[in-house]
């Protein structure tokens, strides 16, 4: 799939004013990780599993 035909989500915990924004979306094979305001920039390609993980840690340190 190409990263143009992804469905991005905003982080509900991102912010207008803040500049803190990060956007993700599922592809077929991995979850893609980007900053909002550069979405032609870097981008972070995890395993389901990674991001599962990632998740889970984030959830548990918040």
């Amino acid at each position: 799939m190409n990263v143009e035909q992804l469905a991005w989500f905003k982080s509900s915990h991102s912010s207008s004013g803040s500049g803190d924004c990060v956007e993700v979306a599922a592809g077929a094979d991995a979850v893609h990780v980007r900053d909002s305001k550069v979405q032609d920039g870097p981008r972070i390609d995890l395993s389901p599993d990674t991001w599962a993980e990632f998740v889970g840690f984030a959830g548990s340190h918040s």
